[in-house]
């Protein structure tokens, strides 16, 4: 074990599963669904989108404490490892909550044959389309989460292919909104969640930018 990686396991990966576990754990035992499948996927999917918010809240903050902007942070690429683990598992789940034993209706039609667009383009097809977008971006980018992906790419690409955090993060807000407001129909509390969420991410975003600008 080099002394990076201890560093990184003690600071980053301890806290980090410690947190978003205990949270997981309490959506987890605090929903009312019957099922484990239900209550699994409701319990990875807010962990996994406060991640992904907090991703892209570290470079704003690094620019508001005057310091530039890095290719790669350890803190950045650890707190992204979580948010891809508590996302892909999520989506995995998710794929067995509705319509048990058959998921490949959660983007097509079940008489598709009979219909000019087969693809589910309803508002439960959106929120599941957007899901599956953000899963595949998620899993690209933690793939490419290592020390060797930016070596072999060369900085300028690999950076490139990060900035698909920002498309992810789009797919899950949007995946996220559809769920609550047109499929479950979720509860205010998680509603404001999402939201205040979703919300201060951009505002740090917007705000960092044009602290960068003006530099």
């Amino acid at each position: 074990m080099t002394p990076r990686f201890s560093r990184r396991l003690w600071r980053h990966h301890l806290p980090l599963a410690v947190i978003f576990g205990l949270c997981a754990l309490v959506l987890y035992v605090t929903r009312p669904y019957p099922d484990v499948i239900s209550r699994l996927s409701f319990a990875t999917a807010y962990p996994a989108l406060a991640l992904l918010g907090l991703t892209l809240a570290i470079g704003p903050w690094r620019i508001f404490q005057g310091r530039t902007a890095a290719l790669s942070l350890d803190l950045r690429r650890d707190v992204g490892i979580w948010a891809g683990f508590f996302g892909i598992l999520h989506a995995g789940i998710g794929q067995f909550v509705h319509l048990r034993g058959r998921p490949w209706l959660y983007y097509v039609y079940e008489n598709w044959r009979d219909r000019r667009l087969p693809f589910r383009h309803d508002l439960f097809g959106a929120a599941n389309a957007t899901g599956l977008a953000a899963a595949v971006v998620l899993l690209t980018l933690l793939a490419m989460s290592n020390d060797a992906s930016l070596r072999r790419l060369g900085a300028p690409r690999w950076k490139h292919w990060q900035r698909w955090n920002y498309a992810c993060f789009g797919f899950t807000a949007l995946h996220c909104f559809l769920y609550q407001l047109g499929v479950e129909s979720q509860k205010l509390p998680f509603i404001i969640a999402a939201i205040l969420c979703v919300a201060t991410t951009v505002l740090l975003q917007a705000a960092g930018y044009s602290r960068h600008a003006q530099r």
